[in-house]
């Protein structure tokens, strides 16, 4: 299983950014995925998810801003950022959850598989 993200970058504060996941080795319409980000000094903390069946959710501070979805032909998760703030640079991580069918998690321990981050830089 592989997920490889793209899409990062140095962002100026109020603009828009799509991150993109691309998974092999899974089919994304059985399992539930998630979005995390880790700012330099910080936990990594959850951003977003989709289930199974694709319901998304989004951490409350991040609601308006953040929108996850997915593309079930190409295999590929997507993060849209909209309204780029700087306190949004971080790494941000796609991750996948092995069990099948399964819901939105927040937990670091529940997604077996990640990729390897791509970075976003927002400045002011």
């Amino acid at each position: 299983v592989q997920l490889v993200e793209s899409g990062g970058g140095l962002m100026q504060a109020g603009g828009s950014l799509k991150l993109s996941c691309v998974v092999s080795g899974r089919q994304l319409g059985y399992y539930a995925t998630g979005w995390f980000r880790q700012a330099p000094g910080k936990e990594r903390e959850f951003v977003g998810g989709l289930s199974w069946r694709a319901t998304a959710w989004v951490t409350d501070s991040m609601k308006g801003r953040f929108t996850v979805s997915r593309d079930i032909a190409s295999n590929t998760i997507y993060l849209q950022i909209d309204n780029l703030q700087p306190e949004d640079t971080a790494i941000y991580y796609c991750a996948l959850n092995d069990r099948r069918h399964g819901t939105i998690e927040t937990g670091i321990s529940n997604y077996a598989y990640w990729g390897q981050g791509t970075q976003v830089t927002v400045s002011s």
